[in-house]
């Protein structure tokens, strides 16, 4: 017998053999979750009346519905006596798995409706600065404290990746420095961030509390070449450059650590946002540098397609509005 139950398994096609089995074989579930939720109520209260009464319903509706189940199950789920009802050893059994199955259906309904306000689910961030301190990293923290159920995933690459990803929806939102154009995407201005210089401890420029751009003229900068590089990199040549003399720039393909590192060891200074001056490195100290203007500083903005569903991307974005004090329309 059981070579021909192993046989007809095997004669069924694989796309049968994945269907629930109440699917499979042609047959409705013998029991919808109202007709569990009355057997539990009933065990809880111990008496058909008193479960009919808190279910709201006649007391031989209840008894009824109860009958049909066992009928189906071929067995009773409770002893009826004057005194109310008991579970039967079948019913005890019956019970422990229609509590399991209606801890399961709740769950998946809080779960559905969570994501559908963007309270639960993924969100993947994209940026390329650093998490050691600033806005970014508090942002981050606010919205896992605000949204426990959202899975926050990170990607920490180039601009042109970030945007890519933006585009083929594997990034939600991304997180950059300075107004990238020339993409399809919708933006929202965040924070600015100071300009300081790394500069190694021994350098002369270490004692002072504040650096002048005229300071840094001929010094030797170390600036990775992906983002913000680039931004860094613009930036000298506006504050820095004139008719036949342009600052010296050296691109590490590295990231922003390993360019602080260098530095410590004498290689050259670099420029950095204040978030990225969480971190300390051996040999390395920052200091702000100023104009004739104050403070240097650079902006980052948020990007994301307006073709992107993802609740938590809204709940977000929220967020973002939220904290810096942005009209709704900015998203």
């Amino acid at each position: 017998m059981l070579a021909a139950l192993a046989g007809g398994a095997a004669a069924r096609p694989a796309a049968a053999l994945s269907m629930p089995p109440c699917l499979r074989f042609g047959v409705a579930p013998p029991f919808d979750l109202r007709q569990l939720c009355y057997a539990v109520v009933a065990a809880d209260q111990r008496s058909f009346r008193r479960a009919a009464s808190r279910l709201r319903l006649k007391e031989s509706t209840l008894s009824r519905r109860i009958r049909q189940m066992e009928d189906q199950l071929g067995t009773p789920l409770f002893e009826r006596s004057r005194a109310g009802v008991r579970p039967t050893t079948a019913g005890r059994e019956f019970l422990r798995g229609a509590r399991s199955i209606i801890a399961q259906a709740d769950a998946i309904a809080v779960g559905a409706a969570a994501a559908g306000r963007g309270e639960a689910g993924r969100l993947t961030i994209g940026f390329y600065t650093s998490l050691s301190a600033g806005n970014l990293r508090a942002i981050l923290r606010e919205y896992a404290h605000r949204f426990p159920m959202v899975e926050i995933r990170t990607v920490q690459e180039s601009r042109s990746h970030l945007i890519g990803g933006i585009m083929n929806g594997s990034v939600d939102v991304a997180i950059l420095t300075g107004d990238p154009n020339g993409h399809d995407s919708r933006m929202m201005a965040l924070w600015s961030e100071r300009i300081l210089v790394a500069l190694p401890e021994d350098h002369p420029l270490a004692s002072h509390e504040i650096v002048s751009w005229s300071e840094l003229k001929g010094e030797t900068f170390l600036l990775a070449r992906y983002d913000p590089g680039q931004d860094f990199h613009d930036l000298l040549v506006a504050k820095l450059a004139s008719p036949g003399d342009r600052p010296k720039v050296v691109l590490h393909e590295v990231c922003g650590d390993a360019i602080k590192s260098l530095v410590g060891a004498g290689f050259g200074v670099s420029l950095l946002c204040d978030a990225c001056a969480g971190a300390n490195y051996a040999g390395v100290v920052y200091r702000e540098v100023r104009d004739g203007n104050g403070p240097c500083r650079i902006g980052y903005t948020a990007h994301w397609h307006d073709d992107n569903g993802n609740p938590t991307l809204k709940s977000f974005l929220g967020l973002l509005r939220e904290r810096y004090q942005l009209p709704p329309d900015m998203a």
